[in-house]
Order: structure tokens, then C-alpha cells, then sequence
């Protein structure tokens, strides 16, 4: 099994570990990504992006792109299906924006993104994703990559012959989620394929699905030997499991969960950068979501998510966890008594 302080490469571009941190739709922006970074994965992916919006340069996508001297390296993702947008896209990304690698999405399974006949749709379609993708790595210089599903159902399960086919045109690294599009995100990831895709390719293959806790990355890198990590879903509310994965798989450290405290200050560090990034109504609108993952766990925090769901203002936010903090310090004190 590879340690997680080994470099790799993806084309061109170091990466530092074998954590990495995947693409989430509404949730890996600017903001996001900041946070995570504080935690220090290997890589990070934007959210996805519209070949077609970029292509337009709508103005709300273009600022999807911008990123900050620190989020480095970085992947940004677009999606789509007619060669031309795709390939303007991947030019844009290329010359106009400072990514590391451009990663085209074949996994997303959304039914608004199918009926574009975009993310994992392009599975069903091999000649065509095959050739699309053959023109958008011959016109660009960064490092193209793929994240892709392992089949858009359980008869089309077509991920070793698809990676296979995008590593002979020049794609540098393939992230695997171990699910069917007809999963969508239910079930469990079936991690087999990870390995086949892995046997058979020799670029980079990036594992992903169900990774909620530090032995969940060492099993999935012991069980398919995959090249890295890729952690979604898992960080939500708990970005700690990225510093967590890294120091067990470098020395089996097992690192301890965050304070109330330490938990709390992130959660208003998050807010403030999203209130910085989106101005304050939008971006606390964005943070009720965030704000009742960070708290999902902890004792009796059934009334404060509720409260957390209608936050309106950084002011609110901080009330509510204060006075959470004040009560759990009061009964700590009875407790001692």
C-alpha cells in the first residue's frame, strides 16, 4: 500500500499525498475549498462546471473559476457532451484561469444533467466520449483527467474498458466512484471495480465511495491499490477526516476529534469566507446546510440544527453557537459536582 506522504504525479503536476477531495455541486467553491485546504489534502476539485455557460461566458460561471494563490494544486471540473463547447471549455480552463488539471465529469447522475446527455449519460455513448475527449486533450496543455461512475447501471458496467480507451488518447489520471448512475449515492460502493480499473490502466486511479472514516481510506487503498483517496460526502461538516486519513496512513496516528470549541470556530471561519464570497444573505443561505452538518452528532443539538436551518446572519450564527457552548459548559460543571 503506498504511504500517504509519497508524492505523485498527474501529468506535470506534484501532488503532495493521496488525499483528495472531491467535486461537489453547490459545495466546493472558494469557500469550501479553503477550508479543506487548512487540513492539507494532496488535491482538491472544484464543483462542476458548464462547458456550455462557460462557452457563453455567463457571468455567474466565470466567477465559478476564480480561486485563491493557496488552492493549489487544483482540478477543475467541467461537464457537457457536444465536442465543440467541451473543447472551447477546456481551452478557457487551459489559458484563461490559473487550475492545475482540467477533469471532465462522466459520474454525476443527476436527471437534469442525463437529459443533456452529460456526466454519466457519457458512459452509454463510448464512441463518442472517446472521440470528444480525444479532441479536448490534443487542445489543451494542462493535464486532462476523468472522474466516472463504474457504469450507468448494472448490465452496463463498462468502467475497465472505457478507462482503458481515455488512457490510450492521453487522459492522465481516472477517479473511479464505485457506483452505477442507477445507484445514484444509495447502496454501498462496490470497490472491485476500482481494482479492475487499476489493473488494467497505468496512469493514476483515484478510489471513490464511502469513505466516512480514517480505516475506510486505508482499506480502500490496501483492497485495490488504487493511487489515492477521494473524499466527498465524508467531509461534510467534518473536514478534520482529511488531516485524520493523512496522519494514520502515514504513521497510524490516530489524530482526535476537534474540540466544541475548535468545531465551532471553524463553523464561523466557514461562514465568514462564504459571506465574503457571496455577500452576506446569499452566503449565509449557503451555510444553513453546512452549519447543521458541523453539529450533526453532538448532544442535544436536535433544537440547535433546527434554529441553524434559518439562520439570516453571521450575528445569528454566532448567538446560537455560543449559547449551545455556554450550556454544554453548564452541564459539564453540574457534572463535576
Amino acid at each position: 500500500m503506498p504511504t500517504i506522504t509519497d508524492e505523485w504525479m498527474i501529468g506535470d503536476v506534484k501532488i503532495a499525498n493521496r488525499i483528495v477531495v472531491a467535486p461537489m455541486a453547490g459545495i466546493s467553491n472558494p469557500a469550501f475549498r479553503g477550508i479543506c485546504r487548512s487540513f492539507h489534502p494532496g488535491l482538491v476539485y472544484t464543483e462542476m462546471i458548464s462547458d456550455k455557460a462557460l462557452y457563453f461566458r455567463n457571468e455567474k460561471t466565470l466567477k465559478m473559476t476564480a480561486m485563491e494563490d493557496n488552492d493549489h494544486p487544483l482540478a477543475m471540473q467541467i461537464f457537457g457532451h457536444d465536442t465543440a463547447t467541451m473543447v472551447a471549455a477546456a481551452r478557457f480552463l487551459d489559458t484563461q484561469t490559473q487550475c492545475d488539471i482540467i477533469d471532465v465529469n462522466m459520474g454525476c447522475p443527476v436527471n437534469k444533467v442525463i437529459k443533456a446527455k452529460a456526466g454519466s449519460y457519457l458512459m452509454r455513448e463510448e464512441a463518442h466520449t472517446v472521440a470528444m475527449m480525444r479532441e479536448v486533450v490534443q487542445a489543451v496543455h494542462k493535464p486532462v483527467t476523468v472522474k466516472m461512475r463504474i457504469g450507468f447501471d448494472v448490465e452496463h458496467c463498462n468502467c475497465v474498458t472505457l478507462a482503458q480507451k481515455l488512457e490510450s488518447i492521453g487522459v492522465k489520471a481516472i477517479a473511479v466512484h464505485g457506483r452505477t448512475r442507477s445507484q445514484m449515492y444509495e447502496g454501498r460502493a462496490d470497490w472491485s471495480y476500482i481494482k479492475k480499473v487499476k489493473e488494467a490502466c497505468s496512469i493514476p486511479i483515484i478510489g471513490n465511495g464511502d469513505i466516512r472514516i480514517v480505516h475506510d481510506a486505508q482499506r480502500m487503498l490496501e483492497e485495490t491499490h488504487c493511487d489515492a483517496v477521494m473524499i466527498g460526502r465524508g467531509l461534510l461538516g467534518n473536514p478534520w477526516l482529511i488531516a485524520q486519513c493523512s496522519a494514520y496512513l502515514k504513521n497510524e496516528t490516530m489524530l482526535p476529534m476537534p474540540t466544541l470549541h475548535e468545531r465551532f470556530e471553524l463553523v464561523r471561519l466557514h461562514a465568514h469566507r462564504l459571506c465574503e464570497e457571496k455577500g452576506e444573505i446569499v452566503g449565509m443561505r449557503e451555510m444553513r446546510g453546512h452549519a447543521a452538518w458541523y453539529v450533526k452528532g453532538l448532544p442535544r443539538s436536535h433544537k440547535l440544527k433546527q434554529a441553524l436551518t434559518m439562520i439570516t446572519t453571521m450575528a445569528e450564527l454566532d448567538q446560537l453557537l455560543s449559547e449551545y457552548e455556554c450550556q454544554m459548559a453548564d452541564e459539564e460543571s453540574f457534572d463535576q459536582v
